[in-house]
């Protein structure tokens, strides 16, 4: 039986509240039109307040989820999110290939958009070795970007310097996106350098709200969706920025403090 519906799947952590992780990720899928399948890596336990607790998987447990996925979905695009430790890189990286699950999109999730730590610090030079080679789109913050790179990054030409280093460490195409840092900035810019050598600066208006978790989720996961349809990253990433920004700038009222973006805005925008 020919199947037509067009899949995308997350290998991510689980956030109990919904808005961030695999339930960004899947709420994106589905805004863009897509099917997705889920690996789970971690289970993060919290609210719209904080993180109160999470448990990573086995590794036997994600490299299982690997195996069946792949003998029975035709998955066109794969994204990964928290990936916690060395042995979670590991088995990802043991496992993935882009013959049973297309291109991949790197979101490092390693530092809040905040600057808190996310991923166990001797974990760091097996991301870069082992992951981001295989990334055909890589998606960091500013802060990652730094961290990853180790340019400070205080200058646009910094930034740009910082995305060519990605691409030397084995990514294909680059995305960091912006920071806001400056009460008088009045735009949030990415800076884009494709495998070609194009770049180009996505820019959107500032909004100032405490709704953005998810951000990053979904704005890879629009990316990865976009990709297994068949669109080139150029295309991809420019609808991933509008679609997020639509998003952010009408958040949905979940819970009492940081909360989800709102993906049936983007479902507007993207379709």
């Amino acid at each position: 039986m020919t199947n037509l519906t067009i899949q995308a799947v997350t290998i991510a952590g689980h956030d109990s509240d919904g808005s961030a992780g695999m339930p960004a990720d899947l709420h994106a899928f589905f805004a863009d039109g897509v099917y997705g399948h889920g690996i789970l890596t971690a289970a993060v336990s919290g609210n719209s307040y904080g993180i109160t607790s999470s448990q990573v998987m086995p590794q036997e447990f994600i490299a299982e989820q690997f195996k069946v996925l792949s003998k029975d979905f035709d998955i066109k695009a794969a994204k990964t999110g928290m990936l916690a430790n060395d042995d979670v890189i590991n088995v990802v990286a043991d496992n993935y290939s882009p013959e049973h699950f297309g291109p991949l999109v790197v979101d490092p999730v390693i530092i809040t958009k905040h600057g808190a730590m996310l991923l166990e610090q001797s974990a760091y030079e097996l991301f870069r070795e082992r992951i981001i080679p295989l990334a055909t789109v890589i998606t960091p913050n500013f802060y990652e970007a730094q961290k990853l790179t180790g340019i400070e990054m205080t200058t646009d030409e910094e930034r740009v310097k910082a995305a060519h280093h990605l691409q030397d460490l084995g990514a294909k195409n680059v995305v960091i996106k912006g920071a806001h840092n400056d009460d008088s900035q009045t735009t949030v810019d990415d800076f884009v350098l494709l495998e070609d050598g194009d770049s180009f600066w996505l820019k959107k208006p500032f909004v100032k709200t405490d709704r953005l978790n998810g951000t990053g989720d979904s704005f890879s996961a629009i990316i990865a969706a976009e990709l297994a349809k068949g669109n080139n990253v150029k295309i991809a990433v420019t609808k991933a920025k509008d679609a997020v920004y639509a998003a952010i700038a009408n958040p949905l009222t979940v819970g009492h403090k940081f909360g989800p973006i709102n993906h049936w805005d983007a479902q507007k925008e993207l379709h």
